[in-house]
């Protein structure tokens, strides 16, 4: 057993390292239970409850931090997406993320989660900011939510059709410029469709 004690204070960090360490493993979700997490981080069965109601409660901590992860990704080329270029990159760190992390990425968006989980909502509002700002500066004129609605929704699928092996991944250029096209090609139409 990785370790046979914890200290007050951090067993919820523990918790949640041990269960992206069982999900990285296993490469899915159906082995991770607090029981399992428990017996990885070393601590009683009981011990998780302290933190985590149930399985949904610390699945939403762990998804917590894909989401900060996932945006921190998107935020590397250019914190402040202002082209459709910047977009393009937004996108593809994403999609790069969801295969680098595909256990983490499918819990994160295939798990029920608390819906009001404080943690879980300022991560995914991070990646709001980031898309919707990128939205912003590119199409002034245009209805940023829907807009990006449309950009999410769209890398959204593009990263779940290569997970799933629908789009060959063998060529990380091959989905690097795939994934670049597809975005381009809805900005390129849609600033297409604003100047008529």
């Amino acid at each position: 057993m990785p370790g046979s004690s914890y200290h007050h204070g951090d067993l919820r960090a523990a918790c949640v390292r041990a269960a992206i360490e069982l999900l990285e493993e296993d490469g899915n979700t159906a082995g991770l239970s607090l029981r399992a997490v428990a017996r990885r981080a070393g601590v009683s069965p009981g011990a998780p409850y302290r933190h985590y109601e149930d399985r949904e409660a610390l699945v939403s901590a762990v998804a917590a931090v894909g989401y900060r992860e996932l945006a921190d990704c998107m935020a590397a080329p250019n914190p402040a997406p202002s082209t459709p270029a910047d977009l393009a990159e937004l996108g593809l760190a994403y999609v790069e993320f969801a295969l680098r992390r595909p256990a983490m990425f499918r819990l994160m968006f295939g798990e029920p989660c608390e819906r009001e989980n404080n943690e879980r909502v300022a991560a995914t509002a991070a990646i709001w900011q980031l898309v919707s700002g990128g939205a912003r500066a590119c199409f002034p004129d245009t209805d940023v939510e829907a807009m990006s609605n449309a950009l999410w929704s769209l890398v959204h699928g593009l990263a779940f059709l290569h997970l799933d092996g629908k789009f060959d991944t063998a060529s990380p250029h091959a989905v690097s410029d795939r994934v670049r096209a597809a975005i381009l090609g809805i900005v390129t139409a849609h600033c297409a469709e604003s100047t008529q």
